[in-house]
């Protein structure tokens, strides 16, 4: 059976599941209560200089009867006692000493206070800490979370000031609302960090009320940017992790990562693994479904694993990162068309409406004579000579594996924009020429 325990820089965990430092993470019953139900560690809400929390939060987008696909919060920091907060922490490392306990931290710039509330979470005999330099609402305005991430120099100079005192691992948070989240991932590894962890949420706002023309969420008439979060922003997050995790400085510095933003499922998690995270961190999902969405997480991923032949979670973590390319290197003479099961086809023509309206115009409508069955409607039928393999049909298509991408040998050379740049750069100026190039060049991709 496959072992889902980790090691994150040293801090021991059951399994990747973490929850995030959110709303689910605020206090000693909630943490305990998740670490009962299976979760393998927590990053605990963040502790640091005082706030007072507003109301409403909450912001959210629902979607054809689905709610939270997106959330979007104003909430600030822990606006309970820290005094309290690093008691419950000691509290639950206590009970639960198996587990990994973070403290994800957050103080006014200046170097004594840092060094200070570092020293005191310590104290608590938790695993490490996580430097929030990501939080894109409230606090940025003060000079933190965001306001630190987005500049790379500030990210280094934070991360040294807590190395030089830390005995413990320390994760830098990053920030997605940057140009470059490379920059700041660097940054930690000049400051010497222990590990990364991203994306922070997004800032955002959420909408408007078309009737009152207030914004969502509503505090007492007054509304704001925000930090989204939810299954919407798992693709955002992914090509964010995957460009931290394949950067060759942070691969270099051998610095783990803890990745978040959208994980629902153990799927998510996978995913999120197999573009380089070793560990993968839980908000909205909980808040959505409870701390019970873990046992399917657990089970899942070892079913998963066990099916795949995978041992231990090292066996795949960054397994696709090597297939991540750019478009320049992408196979130009690869080529795929769309194939109609008509036996699954249940003539929505959704398919039809939509290459005839946004694609290229290659499906039609024919005679029901083509099926087994007689039909008076007509049935989509691809013109392959024509389809560009776009691969919308497919997408649009109600019914699983009704339609299908397949690969075709068009007897073209397969070869890619950049070897066209490298060998005859004088053709990508005129399109005849370069398509006439792309036909006969004796050039393969290997």
């Amino acid at each position: 059976m496959a072992n889902l325990e980790i090691d994150f820089c040293g801090i021991k965990s059951p399994n990747p599941f973490w929850l995030a430092s959110a709303p689910p993470a605020n206090s000693a019953y909630q943490v305990q209560k998740a670490f009962e139900q299976g979760w393998g560690g927590a990053v605990w809400k963040t502790i640091g200089a005082p706030v007072l929390n507003v109301c409403n939060r909450y912001g959210t987008i629902d979607y054809k009867g689905q709610k939270i696909i997106g959330l979007n919060n104003v909430e600030l920091i822990s606006d309970r006692p820290i005094e309290l907060n690093l008691k419950e922490i000691a509290e639950t490392k206590r009970n639960f000493p198996n587990h990994a306990v973070i403290v994800s931290v957050m103080v006014d710039s200046k170097k004594e206070i840092w060094q200070e509330t570092i020293k005191r979470a310590e104290e608590t005999g938790c695993d490490g800490f996580e430097l929030n330099f990501g939080c894109p609402h409230g606090m940025s305005e003060r000079g933190m979370g965001s306001a630190m991430g987005q500049v790379p120099e500030y990210t280094c100079m934070v991360t040294e000031w807590v190395m030089d005192v830390a005995t413990k691992p320390v994760i830098v948070k990053l920030t997605p609302n940057i140009t470059d989240i490379v920059q700041p991932a660097r940054a930690a590894v000049k400051g010497r960090a222990s590990a990364i962890s991203l994306i922070n949420t997004i800032n955002s706002i959420m909408g408007v009320d078309l009737d009152t023309f207030e914004l969502r969420p509503n505090v007492g008439g007054k509304g704001g940017h925000g930090g989204y979060a939810g299954p919407a922003v798992k693709p955002i997050a992914l090509h964010l992790l995957s460009a931290v995790a394949a950067d060759p400085e942070v691969q270099k510095s051998g610095l783990l990562i803890s990745g978040m933003g959208g994980v629902e499922t153990w799927q998510d998690a996978v995913e999120f693994m197999l573009l380089g995270s070793t560990s993968v961190q839980v908000c909205t999902a909980v808040m959505h479904w409870g701390f019970r969405i873990v046992e399917d997480m657990i089970e899942g991923m070892s079913n998963w694993m066990d099916e795949k032949g995978f041992t231990s979670c090292t066996d795949f973590i960054g397994k696709s990162l090597p297939r991540i390319s750019t478009f320049g290197d992408f196979d130009l003479g690869f080529q795929s068309v769309a194939k109609i099961n008509h036996d699954k086809c249940i003539q929505c023509n959704l398919c039809f409406i939509a290459c005839n309206d946004a694609a290229h115009q290659c499906i039609d409508l024919k005679d029901a004579k083509l099926t087994k069955e007689a039909n008076e409607r007509l049935w989509p039928v691809v013109r392959e000579v024509d389809c560009v393999g776009c691969a919308l049909c497919s997408t649009v298509c109600p019914v699983d594996d009704c339609i299908t991408m397949v690969q075709i040998d068009t007897g073209r050379p397969h070869i890619t924009w950049n070897e066209i740049m490298k060998s005859k750069p004088e053709v990508t100026q005129d399109w005849e020429k370069m398509e006439e190039y792309r036909k006969t060049a004796n050039i393969h991709v290997h």
